[in-house]
């Protein structure tokens, strides 16, 4: 179970007894926000993306959408979002239990800035209906992979 891979990994890096599981779906920001009872820009969302013949995660706040010519310029590629069975493949999670923790070596992680307005946010914790509270400094730390702070979302007027 994805979870229980979670945990094993958040251990060591003492963290793990902060992870919450819900009797609730978290699988989407707006049930996350609910079951967490805090606004939805907080929720980490990480979303897979396609890259060559593998994937990377790019983590962005809740509230946001990726902008495409933002992504292009940054990873040359067009964004194009993993479907659930390349999601599960590759990244090792499921959607709506997608997250920056106990991924395979070739998965890199990257934090989108947007997320650094919050004191605190929450990521899932490979499941859909799980998430933990981490400082930005934490979510880097804790994060596989993790490679880079990026500037990829579309600006608030968008």
């Amino acid at each position: 179970m994805s979870i229980e891979k979670v945990r094993a990994y958040l251990a060591p890096l003492g963290v793990a007894e902060r992870v919450r599981e819900f009797d609730v779906s978290s699988a989407t920001v707006e049930l996350a926000a609910a079951a967490l009872g805090v606004d939805g820009a907080r929720i980490a969302k990480s979303m897979g993306f396609k890259v060559g013949d593998g994937a990377i995660l790019v983590v962005t706040a809740g509230d946001q959408k990726v902008n495409s010519g933002k992504y292009k310029a940054r990873f040359g590629v067009k964004a194009k979002m993993l479907t659930f069975d390349e999601a599960h493949t590759l990244v090792g999670h499921d959607p709506g239990g997608v997250c920056p923790f106990a991924l395979p070596a070739g998965v890199a992680v990257y934090l989108d800035e947007s997320l650094r307005r919050f004191p605190t946010v929450f990521p899932a914790a490979g499941s859909a209906n799980s998430a933990i509270e981490l400082t930005c400094e934490e979510l880097e730390r804790c994060s596989s992979n993790f490679t880079a702070w990026v500037d990829v979302c579309k600006p608030k007027e968008e």
